[in-house]
């Protein structure tokens, strides 16, 4: 279980969250992908894991528990990825449920701002894209954009409405960097910073977070991902080198017609580095 060469995929989203496909689609999928080691990873949400680990033990696979855990950092959007916890674990169950709680409101007031540039509808017209209303988010505006002929694709939304300064953004203030990362690992898991490279962070900004991240007990950073190059890849091998962290590989997949890169196909980890799952061998099911 420990080589690099693994086909681990330890980040993906389902209908639960802000995917397209059910737990058990994602399962059968990795599965079809030659995946040998799989996590679900919903943001701010476990209601998926049970199936998800029941899926993944019916198409052969490994599995780990994960969450994706959405924290405000430096007045910025941060996520910390949770692998190999206790499901169960109150504390992370508890949290995860404040932490959802903004979202309805976000979007009540994302859907007005939109009404005031002629975009009138818009959180009725989001919800048809929500498997949990809890978890209503920019991803379904975006969708529910798409479907209207507002906008091409769900890059063209993010671009003209829903990014800062943008008429349908509206910041919200999530988990802080500590609670994710202690949530995590109180519930016996590893907190893994998620596709650093997408943060748009300054050089001192980021060493701020990997030494924030670090002191709060994390163990690991993600390396290989879908939004990541292949100059990003080494950029953040180097720096779980310089951390002392182990590396993580995920596709972050949500949907066959909107994600980059499939469930599986990405490229293996540098072999000098520590796989995640090297750390979270007793936590595999």
């Amino acid at each position: 279980m420990g080589s690099v060469t693994l086909n681990a995929d330890l980040h993906c989203h389902s209908v639960v969250s802000d995917g397209t496909l059910s737990p058990e689609q994602l399962a059968a999928r990795a599965a079809g992908n030659g995946v040998e080691l799989w996590s679900l990873t919903d943001h701010d949400e476990l209601g998926g894991q049970e199936r998800a680990r029941t899926a993944a033990q019916a198409n052969g696979l490994r599995y780990l528990t994960g969450c994706e855990i959405s924290v405000t950092y430096l007045d910025r959007t941060v996520h910390i990825v949770g692998l190999g916890f206790d499901a169960d674990d109150d504390t992370i169950r508890q949290g995860l449920r404040a932490t959802r709680g903004g979202r309805e409101l976000r979007a009540r007031e994302m859907a007005e701002q939109l009404a005031k540039v002629g975009i009138h509808g818009a959180y009725d017209g989001a919800l048809r894209y929500v498997g949990n209303p809890e978890l209503i988010s920019r991803t379904h505006f975006a969708r529910f954009l798409v479907e209207s002929g507002v906008c091409r694709d769900t890059g063209e939304v993010f671009r003209r409405y829903l990014t800062e300064g943008k008429p349908g953004f509206v910041p919200h203030r999530w988990a802080t960097l500590k609670d994710a990362v202690t949530w995590i690992t109180r519930a016996g898991g590893q907190a893994v910073i998620a596709h650093p490279a997408r943060y748009g962070f300054s050089a001192n900004e980021e060493f701020a977070l990997f030494t924030d991240f670090k002191g709060h007990g994390g163990g690991a950073v993600e390396v290989v991902t879908g939004s990541h190059s292949a100059a990003d890849a080494e950029r953040y091998a180097d720096a779980a080198r310089e951390w002392g962290l182990a590396a993580s590989r995920g596709s972050d997949f949500h949907s066959p017609d909107e994600s980059h890169t499939d469930l599986g196909r990405l490229p293996d980890l540098p072999r000098d580095l520590r796989p995640v799952w090297d750390l979270l061998a007793d936590r595999i099911q």
